[in-house]
């Protein structure tokens, strides 16, 4: 692929984390990106994170952390800007 691409790429996923979270640090950017494409998997092929997450048990806790974890920060996100919108 295209460095240019990738770079605007990187920027789409940035913007997509601080819209989601509220904040794009490259850590937060990189929880992101697991946690979407781990998702998507999910949804499309289910009996893939099935057996990957029975071969793996400690990284479906892993899973599981980062999924709660985006939730609390959306979810706090969320608070925060109807919050000032009030």
């Amino acid at each position: 692929m295209e460095n240019s691409f990738i770079d605007q790429f990187d920027g789409l996923l940035e913007k997509y984390t601080e819209l989601l979270i509220g904040e794009a640090t490259p850590e937060q950017v990189e929880k992101i990106k697991v946690w979407a494409l781990y998702n998507q998997m999910h949804k499309t092929m289910p009996n893939l994170t099935q057996h990957w997450t029975a071969m793996h048990p400690e990284a479906k806790a892993a899973v599981r952390a980062l999924f709660e974890e985006v939730k609390q920060l959306n979810e706090a996100h969320r608070a925060k800007g109807s919050k000032q919108e009030s």
